[in-house]
């Protein structure tokens, strides 16, 4: 059956093709800032739900669909894309004290059944307190930072090597972790 990502977001495009999975791709285009919820874990359920749900709507054709939300949380507090460079540099420099994590949906929707399987995963990220005023300041100014959750990335050099330890999967923080969709779309079929 064709799989259908419902995301624009280029870190799951690359991991379905690093489990060389075809797939087209989707957007659900929803609201996501109408979605709030306190509990980061209930939120990107929520969201990948959506997702879905906005997306069975407009596919007609027999399909397993593959929606996921992702939050960045900070000492207990989710973080969204910095606003500003104050708030890039304050995320930055907090990085320096304590991890981060990454609270990851993926939902995975059978389109002829109607068969829903889902499922939460937590990466923790350790970074190796080298966030100086300089290296924030070069991030600020290069602008990518403002891209993200959290104000970071876990890929490219430039921030690859100011990492410690993850404690999860490397897909997990990139936003699709591999093994629970491989075992969701196995549920589903």
């Amino acid at each position: 059956m064709k799989i259908i990502l419902g995301s624009q977001s280029k870190g799951r495009k690359t991991i379905l093709e690093e489990m060389e999975i075809e797939f087209e791709v989707i957007p659900a285009n929803i609201d996501e800032k109408s979605i709030r919820f306190e509990d980061p874990k209930e939120l990107v359920l929520a969201l990948g739900r959506a997702k879905a749900d906005a997306l069975k709507e407009k596919i007609t054709e027999p399909a397993i669909l593959i929606t996921s939300d992702q939050v960045v949380v900070w000492q207990g507090e989710i973080k969204e894309k910095p606003e500003n460079e104050k708030e890039a540099r304050e995320f930055l420099e907090g990085y320096n004290l304590y991890p981060v994590e990454t609270v990851t949906s993926v939902v995975v929707t059978n389109l002829v059944t109607g068969k829903r399987a889902e499922q939460v995963d937590i990466t923790k990220i350790y970074f190796n307190n080298s966030f100086s005023s300089k290296v924030i300041d070069d991030l600020i100014k290069e602008g990518l930072l403002f891209n993200y959750a959290g104000g970071f990335t876990i890929c490219g050099e430039k921030w690859e090597k100011h990492i410690k330890e993850i404690q999860g999967t490397r897909d997990s923080s990139l936003g699709l972790p591999k093994e629970i969709t491989k075992k969701l779309i196995q549920e589903v079929s």
